[in-house]
C-alpha cells in the first residue's frame, strides 16, 4: 500500500481546502466515476472507490486532523502492514458495530435518483442515449414546414442474440460471486473498529449477470451501430437555432431500457431576397423614379407568391408597407406575421442627352412647394433655425 495516492491529490484539491471545497470536488469525481455512468469500467470502478475513501477521511474533522499529522498510517491502521498500524492503532477499540456503505445509496443522495432509475440494481433497465444532429433547412422550408429524412449512427438491439449478449443457444447465468445483486459486502479494520462496506461485484462488472459464450456479432454488449433513416417533421415557422426534439429516436437502452430521443438543432440557410425577425419578414422593392412620383401598382414577393401593391402618388425614400398575414406562421399556434415592404427609390443611370434634356425641362418647372423636405429645410434655413 506504500503507492497510495494522497487524498486531496484524489479529490484534485489543496490542503487548505474548505468543507464547501472537500464537498464540491468529491461531488464532481463521485459523478465522473461512478460505476452506473461507466459500464463495464473497471478502472473508473477503482477510481470511484478511491474518490469515496478520500472524501470519508477528509469530510471529517477528526480524521482529517490525524491524515493531516500522520498520513495513511493516521486513518488506515493496515498501511505499512502488520496490521497493527502507526504506534499500534491497531488495538484501538470500543467501535465493535459495523457500517453499511452502499455506494448507489451515496450516488443517488449526491445527484438524484434519475428520474426514477436506481443506480443500485444490478440489473435495472438503463434509458438509453440521445442523438444531436445538426439538420440545414431552406428559408421556405423554415416558413412552410416540411418533413426532413435524416440518417444517423445509432445503438439498436442485436438480432443475432436477440439483446441478451450471449451466444446463439446459450444465455446469461447469474454471478455466482454476488448472487446476482452486482455487489459484494466486505469488512475492513478501521481506527473504530470493523466497518462493513459494499461494493460492485468485479467479476461481473456489477452487471449481475456472467455471459461465458459472448455473441459474435455484439462481442456480449447486446447491441450494435447501425445506420438508421428518421423522418422528422420539421413545423413551420421553426427558426434558426432552435432544437426539434423527437422522442424515443436515440439509442437503444441496456436490458430493455426505453430510448433516448434526437434532438435536431436547426439550421436555417439565408435567402436573397426575404429576411426575417420573429414572424415578420422584410423585404425591399425598388422603384422607379416615375413610379414613386406618379404612383403604381407593382408586384411584390412573398413566401405564397406574387401580390399586388398600389404605390400612392409621391411615395418617398424608406417608406414602408405592410401586408397583413403574409409572414410566417407563427410556431404551433395560429396565426401568422405580416410582410414589410421597403421602397427603395432608384436613380436612373447612364442617361442619354434627350432624357438628361427631359429631366432638366422637368426641373425647371418644380418648385420647393413640389418637394416636402426640401421645403421645410428652407423654411428653416429663412427663419434662422437649425443653423
Amino acid at each position: 500500500m506504500a503507492d497510495k495516492r494522497d487524498y486531496y491529490e484524489t479529490l484534485g484539491i489543496s490542503k487548505g481546502a474548505s468543507d464547501d471545497e472537500i464537498k464540491k470536488a468529491f461531488r464532481a469525481q463521485a459523478k465522473k466515476y461512478h460505476p452506473d455512468l461507466n459500464p463495464d469500467n473497471p478502472q473508473a470502478e477503482a477510481k470511484f472507490k478511491e474518490v469515496n475513501e478520500a472524501n470519508e477521511v477528509l469530510s471529517d474533522p477528526q480524521k482529517r486532523q490525524r491524515y493531516d499529522s500522520y498520513g495513511h498510517a493516521g486513518v488506515d491502521p493496515s498501511y505499512g502492514g502488520g496490521g497493527g498500524g502507526f504506534g499500534g492503532f491497531g488495538g484501538f477499540g470500543g467501535f465493535s458495530g459495523g457500517v453499511d456503505i452502499d455506494l448507489g445509496d451515496i450516488f443517488d443522495n449526491l445527484f438524484g435518483s434519475g428520474g426514477g432509475r436506481s443506480s443500485s440494481a444490478a440489473n435495472a433497465s438503463r434509458q438509453g442515449a440521445d442523438i444531436n444532429y445538426n439538420m440545414d433547412i431552406s428559408f421556405m422550408e423554415a416558413c412552410k414546414g416540411v418533413d426532413k429524412q435524416v440518417e444517423v449512427q445509432r445503438q439498436e438491439p442485436c438480432d443475432t442474440c436477440g439483446g441478451s449478449g450471449a451466444k446463439a443457444g446459450t444465455s446469461p447465468k447469474t454471478c455466482s460471486e454476488c448472487s446476482g445483486s452486482g455487489k459484494i459486502r466486505y469488512q475492513q479494520r478501521t481506527l473504530f473498529g470493523m466497518t462493513q462496506s459494499t461494493k460492485p461485484c468485479m467479476r461481473c462488472s456489477g452487471k449481475g449477470k456472467i455471459i461465458d459464450s459472448p455473441c459474435s456479432s455484439c462481442s456480449g454488449h447486446g447491441r450494435v451501430q447501425r445506420k438508421k433513416k428518421i423522418t422528422v417533421a420539421v413545423p413551420a415557422g421553426i427558426d434558426d437555432g432552435q432544437v426539434l426534439c423527437v422522442r424515443g429516436e436515440g439509442h437503444v437502452g441496456l436490458n430493455s431500457g426505453g430510448r433516448g430521443d434526437l434532438n435536431a438543432r436547426i439550421s436555417v440557410k439565408k435567402d436573397p431576397i426575404f429576411k426575417r425577425d420573429g414572424f415578420n419578414i422584410f423585404v425591399e422593392v425598388p422603384l422607379t423614379y416615375s413610379q414613386a412620383a406618379l404612383g403604381a401598382e407593382v408586384e411584390i414577393p412573398t413566401i405564397d407568391g406574387q401580390v399586388k401593391l398600389n404605390i400612392p402618388e409621391g411615395t418617398q425614400p424608406d417608406t414602408m408597407f405592410r401586408l397583413r398575414g403574409k409572414g410566417v406562421q407563427q410556431l404551433r399556434r395560429d396565426g401568422r406575421g405580416d410582410e414589410l415592404v421597403k421602397a427603395v427609390i432608384e436613380i436612373p443611370k447612364n442617361l442619354t442627352k434627350q432624357q438628361k434634356d427631359l429631366l432638366k425641362q422637368l426641373d425647371s418647372t418644380l418648385t420647393d412647394k413640389n418637394f416636402v423636405k426640401r421645403e421645410s429645410f428652407f423654411e428653416r434655413l429663412r427663419r434662422g433655425v437649425g443653423i
